[in-house]
């Protein structure tokens, strides 16, 4: 019987954190250009990675089949893409 309810809470805690998923287009359509890199983790979490090169630092969430990146220049975001995002 333990372990029944162990399986249970474990299911709910996946299906509450599906449900939490920040990468989401409704998300998404809060960034706007001019934010911080603090404001767009705020709102979508923290990326999977980060790279820098002259001065603009690409920021990608999610993987190859679903997410979104964010170029942020002189601290500001400025360019935004998403993908497969719901």
């Amino acid at each position: 019987m333990k372990l029944g309810t162990a399986t249970l809470l474990g299911v709910s805690g996946l299906l509450l954190s599906a449900c939490n998923n920040p990468l989401t287009l409704e998300n998404y359509n809060k960034l706007k250009s001019g934010q911080t890199y603090a404001e767009v983790t705020k709102i979508v979490g923290e990326p999977a990675r980060c790279d820098e090169t002259l001065g603009i630092r690409s920021c990608v969430w999610g993987d190859e089949q679903r997410g979104l990146t964010v170029n942020f220049v002189a601290g500001q975001a400025l360019l935004m893409s998403a993908k497969n995002l719901k």
